[in-house]
Order: structure tokens, then sequence, then C-alpha cells
């Protein structure tokens, strides 16, 4: 049996390894995501019964899990130099006569995109991925492996030809617009400080100490430069074909020029193309493409001189703010925007630029009429960057936030501690009933098919739409429905189908559907594991609330304030009503004992005989319980190799008993 599922679970990780090639690396995907994800699964069920046989290279590594409170220095064999860099073509056209001086006119250049990322250094031994360092201060950098491996295109294990025992290789981890984009509208609702660009962001995912958190976070990754002692290979166009082929993602955008004017058309060409990519560059860089011209040209003290970067200038233009308007959110959030009049800005026609909060405008000092400079250089989004006063007109009104929502009037308040003003008045303000709706109706939480966005909103303003619970009430209004404009008899019967078949959706969709604030989905799911039913989540006090793994105090009061406004209690009564799960339907699960019930754990560090994750199921299987945090309510801390000091010294401080791996298995044997 054992040897049966070994074979099972090898094949398995081949197989995905190769979609994952497939996919990432050629996009020529072999087959349907749900495939793979049910590939998948079947994987971490033979895992899960068989923890002895996972393979360090399985596809199942990348969920992350590993903890990671201090991160370790490493120093680089081979140095991550700065480049030269420069924004005229001048500055080009000398560095390519300084070229041809030293080693004459026989030389390519391989002309690269110049990515706005983290960059980052990945080890391999024996074709398995062993280290990942950030840049750091070129020299020394932070070891970040466990995060990294949870990036989903770069391979755990390679095979391939001409593959060096021993190598690294550099590239860039970086986040698509689209993917940031969604990100910073969840935290703009949710009265948080967006993140200022993608860069920003990535970087900081690859710092935090959960790489479980890193893995639910869409980090992508180019590879572009291999180093190794025994390069099999004369340049580095070769090597770029070549550890494309071992089953990295290398951009399909490089080009290998002859001489400087092909690499002046490419650098023209990608100054008005780069707005059409899915992620940011800044520039260009083009590199001598023969390695042993490369060693000939040699270094200075901080970068290659064989390399240079051309970087474009920050994309920058100055226009007239029409007036300010306000968006209300989902929440009750209200944006301010500004309405510009259009100006052409990195290929595209703007029109409006982001404002963030009522801070951002008093920093401005933001008049009606004002001139203003706008950017979108690293931001995704456009943004005004400063007033030209001399320009201001004379008796300008100065823009104030306003004090009541601009949709209801209902007078906004703002929490303490956060930057949003908010409109209270959420069963009433039109816009947030809407965004409420469609929040419910989403793929993430009700999953309603035949029921969008737009259709919402048409029938909020024909009145059909109040609440919620209408929705399960649109049966009722069928033949009134058939009279709407472009409502046709079939779209009718797929989306009423639609409405009915959600009916069967899990206790933990209905309540992330409900947008109660700061619930998302990984909370939703926390609480109806702990409180199993609405009627004990509805019940629960705040220091009942806050037991439940991960629960703090911000969510309690935000879940307290949600079930003590009578308009919720309704609507949630009403969809009970309407046949909606508010039942766990998880299985209790059987426990091995009760040797540790009442009792909670942290694990920090690493340990020898059990992974961190088998030693959570273990405690959890024996009636123990795992916290997120070190507070008063820690029975014991298992402490590893390697543990933070800051939790050491928390936990010494609250004077939480420190055991040993041995120790816990001494409780359970």
């Amino acid at each position: 049996m054992l040897i049966t599922a070994q074979s099972q679970i090898q094949n398995l990780v081949t197989e995905l390894q190769q979609h994952n090639y497939n996919y990432y690396v050629l996009a020529m995907p072999q087959i349907s995501d749900y495939d793979f994800d049910q590939k998948l699964k079947q994987l971490e069920q033979l895992e899960k019964e068989n923890p002895t046989l996972i393979l360090p290279n399985s596809p199942t590594q990348k969920v992350g899990g590993e903890l990671t409170k201090t991160f370790e220095n490493f120093e680089h064999q081979w140095p991550m130099l700065s480049l030269g860099n420069t924004y005229n073509e001048q500055d080009l056209i000398d560095f390519d006569q300084r070229i041809k001086k030293a080693i004459g006119d026989d030389f390519e250049y391989v002309c690269e995109l110049k990515f706005d990322g983290l960059s980052m250094s990945l080890t391999y031994q024996n074709g398995n991925l062993l280290r990942a360092v950030t840049r750091g201060d070129g020299t020394k950098g932070d070891i970040v492996t466990a995060n990294v491996k949870t990036i989903r295109n770069i391979p755990l294990q390679i095979n391939g030809n001409n593959i060096p025992q021993n190598f690294d290789i550099r590239g860039e981890v970086f986040m698509h617009k689209a993917a940031f984009e969604k990100l910073n509208q969840d935290k703009i609702e949710n009265g948080e400080t967006p993140y200022a660009n993608p860069r920003n962001f990535a970087s900081g995912t690859i710092k935090m100490q959960d790489s479980a958190e890193v893995a639910k976070r869409p980090l992508d990754c180019f590879l572009y430069f291999l180093y190794s002692d025994n390069n099999p290979f004369k340049t580095h166009w070769e090597s770029l074909s070549a550890v494309k082929s071992w089953g990295f993602k290398v951009c399909e955008h490089n080009r290998l020029c002859q001489n400087m004017n092909q690499v002046l058309e490419f650098i023209k060409y990608w100054e008005t193309q780069r707005f059409n990519l899915s992620y940011d560059i800044d520039g260009i860089v083009l590199k001598v493409n023969n390695y042993q011209q490369q060693q000939e040209l040699g270094f200075t003290a901080k970068s290659p001189r064989w390399a240079i970067s051309y970087k474009y200038k920050a994309q920058e233009v100055e226009t007239v703010l029409q007036k300010v308007t306000y968006q209300v959110g989902r929440t009750g959030a209200v944006t301010p925007v500004a309405n510009l009049k259009p100006v052409l800005l990195a290929g595209t026609t703007v029109k409006r630029a982001t404002l963030h909060n009522a801070n951002e405008i008093y920093r401005l000092d933001l008049y009606q009429g004002d001139t203003v400079l706008v950017e979108k250089g690293g931001e995704i989004i456009p943004k005004i960057i400063s007033v030209n006063r001399d320009k201001r007109l004379p008796n300008a009104q100065k823009i104030i936030y306003p004090t009541h929502c601009p949709e209801c009037s209902t007078q906004l308040v703002r929490t303490e501690g956060e930057v949003a003003f908010y409109c209270p008045n959420d069963e009433a303000c039109p816009p947030q009933i809407v965004a409420k709706m469609q929040h419910f109706i989403g793929r993430k939480a009700m999953n309603i098919d035949g029921l969008g966005a737009e259709t919402i909103e048409t029938l909020y303003q024909k009145g059909y739409l109040k609440h919620i619970s209408d929705i399960y009430t649109l049966k009722n209004h069928e033949d009134e429905l058939k009279k709407i404009e472009r409502f046709g008899e079939k779209s009718i019967t797929n989306m009423l189908a639609g409405i009915e078949n959600s009916k069967a959706m899990p206790f933990e969709k209905v309540l992330f559907g409900l947008g109660i604030r700061y619930v998302g989905e990984t909370v939703a799911r926390k609480l109806v594991t702990y409180f199993k039913t609405i009627e004990n989540l509805q019940a629960a006090s705040i220091e009942q609330l806050t037991q439940a793994d991960e629960i703090g105090d911000r969510i309690a009061q935000s879940i307290i304030e949600y079930f003590l406004e009578p308009n919720h209690t309704q609507q949630i009564a009403a969809l009970k009503q309407c046949g909606l799960q508010f039942e766990s339907n998880q299985q209790q699960k059987v426990l091995a004992s009760n040797k540790l019930t009442g009792q909670n754990f942290i694990l920090s560090g690493t340990f020898e005989k059990y992974s961190r994750e088998q030693l959570k199921e273990m405690i959890e299987a024996n009636g123990g319980k795992i916290l997120g945090s070190i507070s008063a309510k820690l029975t014991y801390l298992v402490a590893g190799d390697n543990m933070g000091p800051a939790k050491l010294e928390k936990a010494n401080k609250l004077k939480i008993p420190l055991i040993s791996e041995v120790d816990l298995l001494r409780f359970l044997a």
C-alpha cells in the first residue's frame, strides 16, 4: 500500500509540475483550472494520509505555513550590483562608444524590460531550490526562501539539459496591475490606507513573517540572469533560452540587437507600449551578450561595465481640477475623486485622479479650478502630486471635505485611528445598498449565476430590490421582469435558477456575503468553524468572539455593532425563511483524545521530528487549540530552533511556560 501511495504521489507531483510549466512559462495550459485543482486536492489528500512521503518539490508546498520572526542574512556569492542608468540617448551612444573602444565592433546587445519590482537571487543545487535571498545592500541580503517558495511560477525543482550542479539565477518579483488595483480597492472599502504602488506591495509581501499569508497574494516573477562557476553557455541569449526550457519564467519581450540603432528603436517602441503591459516597467536594460566579452569589460566598484539601464522619465502633466466628487462604497467609506480637464498621460486620456481621503485634500490645499500636476509613474491610478499656486484663480473657493453623505445627507462619522469618513446609513443609502447586493452575489460569496452587477443596479432602480433578501423574491415577479428592456426569457430563467441554486451555498459563504465590516473570507470561515450557527454568533459577547481563532477586538466590535442593528437581524430572519444556510455543515472532528482540551498553544521556530503543520494537527486532534498571537490566553509556547526573540520576550513577560517538541510529545504519549 505504501509503495502504491508513493508511486501515486510521485506521478502527481511530476504531472502537476509539467502543468505549472505549461501555464506559467509557456503560457499554454493543457488542462482547465478546475482539473488542475482536482489533481492538487488528490495530491494533498495522499500527502495528508502519508506525511512521510511528502516530496520537497511538491506543488502543495507552495501554500506556505512557515513563520519567520527575523530574516537571516546571507552573503551573495556573486554580488547583486546596481546598474548605471541614464535618461537620455546620448549617454547610451557614449556607452556604446566605450564598449567599442574596449572590445571592438563585433558584439551584440540583449535588450530587456526593466521591471519595477523586487530583485531576488535564487540558488539551486542539484536541480532543487536551495535558497532565496533579497538584494539587500548588494553584498548581503535576507533569506526569504519560505516566502518565495509560495510564488507559483518559481519551480522548486527543475529538469533539462546542461543544468549546472550549483547556480544562482537572478530575477524580479512583482505584482500585476489588475491584482494590485483589486487589493487596493478592498483596503479603501475597509477604511485602510491603500498601498502606494505594486513594487512597495511586492516588497512588503516578501518580508511578511507568515508564508501562508504570502501564498494568498498573487505575486509573479521573471528570471533574467544566470550565474555559475561552470556556466555551459557562451552568451547571455543562449542562457535565457536554456533557463526557460528548465522551467523558469523568462520575459517574452527580450530582444537580441546587433547595434545601437536597434537598441534605440527598442527603447522608443516600449516608451509607449509599456502602458499596455499588465505589469509596470520603468525602463530598459541592455547587456553585452557574450560572456567572454563581459569578463573582458569587467566591473567598476558599483556596477558592471557591460550593462546599463535606460530609465523612462516619470509621467507627469499639468491640467485643471474641474471639481471634486465623492464615491460611497459598500462599507459606507466616502472617497474623494478629482475630476480633471481631460489630458493625455502615459498613453491614455486621464479624466479622474484619486484623492484617497480628507487628509489628502487638506495636504494638497486644493481650491476649485486649481492647475494641478498629475502623475502616473509607479502609480496605477493617476494621482495629483502638487498644485501650481501661481495659476490659482482669484476668488477661487477652497475645497472642503463634506460633513454629510453626498448621496443620502446622513452625517458622516470617523472612527478614531482611521483615515476614512463613513456614512452610517447603510440600510437607506442607495450606493451602499446596491454595492452590498453586488457583493452578496459575487463569486467569492453566493456566486449567483445569471445575476450580475448591472442587473442588480437596474432591478434596484426599478424598485424590485431594496434589500439582499429581495433577491429571493424575484421569482414572484417573473412576468413583470420580462417587460424590462434587455431582459429576455432565457436570461430570466437562468437568473432565477442561479438564485435558487445559491441556497445550497455553505454558511461561511452566506456570512461573508452579508458584508459585515472586517469579516472577509478567512474571518467568516474562522467564525463558522468556532460558533457553528448564526444564533451562537449573534449571542456572542466580545470576550467570546475574541476566543475564536484570529478574531481581534476590532473585528469583534464590528460584529457586535452589526447585530445590534434591527434591520440586519430582520434581513437574516428573512434569508433564513428563504432557505439559506445559517448553520455549519462542517463535520465534527473526532478527537484522538481529550488530553489537551482547554489548553492553548503557539508553535514557534523549526522542529526536528515533525513539521510545524504536523505538530499543529497533533495538538488539535487531542483537543488543544492553536492561537494566532501571544496573549494571556496562551497555555504553552512550543519553542523550536531559531525562535524569534520578540516572541520569547513577550512570552516571558506574560510568564507563559515554554516547552520543547519533546515535552509536547510527552504530553501526548
